[in-house]
């Protein structure tokens, strides 16, 4: 009903179906109801579309159904872009693929590709984005984990995706197509002598 714009339609299935959920009490069609119902949320850019995927994915792992739950994660990253925060949408789009490459779902995670492309610059997704744009400043894979909040083997897969997308096989020549392409600016040279010292922890 959605893919074909009934959104009416839409909305009254899955209110049919949360109805049948209260009614019977069975965990399965509970996490069916929210599952549609925060499809038809995103399809009418709802902001509260989020919260309701939110517990439908936490429904869909509770019932080992990782499948289903990365769909859910799918259309967290479609709320997440439509309230306009693109690293939370990369964030579920990039773990909607792992899941999909994983259980070999190969027309899923074709699709999420196509989504996350759409947010990123050239041939990069987003998420390969963020992470080129730090290890441009100088960042190891570590401190880019860090900073992005994900786990150094998840920072070494896109910094190798990178440079294959790229076809360079450096971090230097990574970071002058990071420079040459506007995806970070070049900064001044500071004078010697010139500002203050900085006092406070750094940054790893």
């Amino acid at each position: 009903m959605i893919a074909t714009g009934d959104l009416a339609a839409a909305r009254a299935g899955a209110d049919e179906l949360q109805a049948l959920a209260d009614r019977l009490g069975a965990p399965l069609l509970e996490v069916m109801a929210l599952h549609a119902a925060g499809a038809v949320r995103v399809a009418e850019k709802d902001p509260g579309a989020v919260e309701v995927l939110r517990r439908a994915w936490r429904a869909w792992r509770d019932l080992d159904a990782p499948y289903e739950a990365a769909r859910v994660r799918v259309l967290m990253g479609l709320a997440c872009r439509q309230l306009g925060d693109p690293d939370s949408a990369e964030m579920e789009f990039d773990a909607a693929r792992l899941v999909f490459e994983q259980l070999g779902a190969v027309p899923d995670a074709d699709r999420v590709r196509a989504l996350s492309r759409a947010a990123g610059a050239g041939p990069l997704t987003g998420r390969e984005v963020q992470v080129l744009r730090l290890v441009a400043t100088g960042m190891t894979n570590r401190a880019v984990a860090a900073e992005l909040f994900l786990s150094e083997k998840t920072v070494a897969r896109h910094v190798s995706n990178v440079f294959t997308k790229l076809g360079v096989s450096s971090r230097a020549a990574a970071t002058a197509y990071a420079y040459e392409h506007g995806l970070v600016q070049e900064q001044a040279p500071r004078r010697r002598g010139s500002g203050k010292p900085h006092s406070g922890p750094q940054r790893p």
